[in-house]
């Protein structure tokens, strides 16, 4: 496949590579090989002054990354039409993670010994590499530990996200690396937010998967096995699916049918807050692909999962 770049200088753009006060957590934003202009990608200054990566495809369509976080935080196809969802009370200010679009869940999902889903969502990441594949730009992130993940997970590791944005689809490629001398264990997922009207969305594809139901009690979860074609949201959901398929279907309620394809990604996870969130449940709802089991790897050893959206 041939690849396509023009040379250009990064624009400038002054970010400070450590804020005060936020020693541990800042890493600096680093721009590495992007030297060059990569046709398609293009770094600017986004919410709240954090470095955004615009994607842009030769048929049209969209994609827009923070490097806090490493969030994809829209994914529009060919139309102006975003099929992601950022929440109203997001905010961009290096002391939250952003909540919205697909936030990563590493090196922890959901609560545990650690904060809730871990750092990977609240430190910089750093542009590691960009190219064009016949139109479709291509951008890795990279993510290394640093005091922050330290005084929380002690391992030295490393994880790329690379993401790729064709016509009718994105897709991500998580890999993480124990860069350690001994080994470490982990669990971590995708937060993906949609953009679908709650009433009219459902899923498809889950049927005879065992189920971890955290509604009404998220300490104890309860067992149980999906028996409906379409789930739907019609309140409060929040339910691991155990062993889920590779291919899931999502039927956004707002006229859209999204293909949820995943290599190594083991769970899926529905997640709605209902009037937990009544300024904006009505409009989102998060299907997540997840690994909930502990991924061990030794040193030297990596681990990667791979998440697939297309639209017709």
């Amino acid at each position: 496949m041939a690849t396509a770049s023009m040379p250009f200088s990064i624009p400038s753009l002054n970010y400070r590579a450590v804020r005060v006060g936020r020693v541990n957590r800042k890493q600096g934003v680093a721009f590495a090989t992007m030297n060059k202009e990569t046709l398609g990608v293009r770094v600017t200054e986004g919410e709240g002054s954090l470095p955004k990566v615009v994607l842009t495809s030769a048929g049209g369509s969209e994609a827009e990354l923070y490097l806090f976080g490493g969030c994809v935080t829209s994914w529009k196809a060919s139309n102006d039409k975003d099929l992601l969802f950022v929440r109203p009370d997001a905010v961009f200010n290096w002391k939250k993670p952003i909540s919205g679009g697909v936030p990563h869940c590493f090196p922890q999902f959901g609560p545990g010994p650690m904060q809730q889903h871990g750092f990977a969502r609240n430190m910089d990441w750093s542009i590691l590499d960009s190219e064009n594949v016949e139109g479709n730009p291509v951008i890795t992130l990279e993510l290394k530990d640093g005091p922050y993940s330290r005084a929380m997970w002690d391992f030295s590791f490393q994880a790329l996200f690379k993401v790729i944005l064709n016509t009718k689809s994105i897709s991500t490629e998580l890999t993480i690396t124990n860069t350690d001398n001994k080994p470490f264990s982990f669990s971590s997922a995708l937060h993906t937010y949609f953009r679908a009207s709650v009433t009219g969305a459902s899923v498809k594809g889950l049927k005879g998967c065992k189920t971890l139901n955290k509604d009404p009690d998220p300490k104890n979860p309860m067992e149980g096995k999906e028996e409906r074609d379409r789930v739907t949201f019609p309140g409060f959901v929040d339910c691991i699916y155990l062993d889920a398929p590779s291919v899931v279907h999502l039927d956004n309620g707002l006229g859209d049918t999204i293909t949820i394809r995943n290599t190594n990604w083991s769970d899926a996870v529905l997640w709605n807050p209902h009037m937990q969130m009544e300024a904006c449940y009505k409009d989102f709802v998060c299907v997540e692909n997840a690994k909930i089991g502990k991924v061990q790897l030794e040193p030297e050893q990596s681990w990667t999962a791979k998440q697939h959206l297309s639209i017709n």
